[in-house]
């Protein structure tokens, strides 16, 4: 049996808004230790790998440490974005639901944390 996988929606929740060509989502954690997971983990790179689908890229982020917060500003969303194409799934909204599925390596919540102990 596998372990489960830790993703996004594990450590955070996020908050989207679509621009012309760009969408921003901000990934804001839930608690210190998932925004420390986020911020080794959910780098521009593995961002982009998710949203190759919908965007040529390229991905910027931007660290919030006092909001706990990442914020990611995604370039060239395909069909121009929400106001130039006829695609619905192209809004900030659902591109902020794809963020949540982006899956982190290992399979718990912090290497750090053991047995439990998140402390």
């Amino acid at each position: 049996m596998t372990e489960p996988t830790i993703t996004v929606r594990d450590l955070a929740h996020t908050r989207a808004g679509d621009k012309g060509h760009a969408v921003n989502v901000s990934v804001i954690a839930y608690d210190e230790v998932g925004y420390q997971r986020l911020e080794r983990d959910l780098t521009e790179a593995r961002v982009m790998r998710a949203f190759a689908s919908v965007a040529d890229g390229p991905v910027r982020r931007y660290q919030l440490p006092g909001l706990a917060a990442l914020n990611f500003v995604i370039d060239n969303i395909r069909g121009g974005g929400v106001t130039a194409t006829l695609n619905q799934d192209l809004h900030g909204k659902s591109l902020s639901s794809l963020m949540l599925t982006i899956a982190l390596p290992g399979n718990q919540p912090s290497d750090e944390t053991k047995d439990g102990d998140q402390g």
